[in-house]
């Protein structure tokens, strides 16, 4: 299989597959549309059980 290389140098969003033509336009789009995800993922989180933390 071959993937097409047509507009790799632009950014993408991970949910739907757009292309935009800067990062601040991207943030703008997930903010918007995917505002649920957003919001859920931008949260602190506490780590899982069983984490072990490297010094």
């Amino acid at each position: 299989m071959v993937l097409p290389l047509v507009d790799q140098h632009r950014p993408k969003c991970f949910l739907c597959s757009r292309f935009f033509d800067d990062l601040e336009a991207l943030r703008a789009h997930q903010e918007s549309d995917h505002k649920d995800f957003v919001e859920f993922h931008s949260g602190e989180h506490s780590p899982a059980p069983g984490d072990v933390a490297v010094f």
